[in-house]
């Protein structure tokens, strides 16, 4: 399934709050994104749509499991990509921007061969 870059950015930030917070809402995912309310209900109810989010009763909004596959996917690219640009010498700030930009538009080709290069020859960390 293929699916634009705020698709991917919405799941990902679920992801990241529900590690964080007992419960996802709407409100948490703007303020978090520093998104509208309108923008934020707009995209939920594409995600529901797609069969990626469930809401229940009380507005509390859950990944499915092809949500949370998906929303792992992307975060992982997020933080190999990050870590990787960082090691090269790029500072944390823009190795975090530039990742957030280049983890929606990679193969899964390139990205598996840069997992496995980093796995191979390991990190500076």
């Amino acid at each position: 399934m293929s699916m634009r870059e705020s698709g991917e950015m919405y799941l990902e930030t679920i992801l990241i709050l529900s590690e964080k917070l007992p419960n996802v809402r709407s409100i948490d995912i703007g303020d978090h994104m520093g998104y509208s309310k309108p923008s934020v209900s707009r995209a939920v109810g594409l995600l529901k749509k797609e069969g990626m989010i469930r809401m229940d009763s009380a507005g509390y909004i859950t990944l499915t499991e092809a949500g949370e596959e998906k929303a792992k996917r992307i975060y992982e690219r997020h933080t190999l990509l990050t870590q990787l640009l960082i090691n090269l010498g790029v500072d944390e700030q823009t190795a975090a921007y530039d990742a957030c930009r280049v983890e929606h538009y990679i193969s899964d080709t390139t990205f598996d061969a840069i997992k496995a290069h980093v796995k191979k020859y390991g990190s500076k960390n």
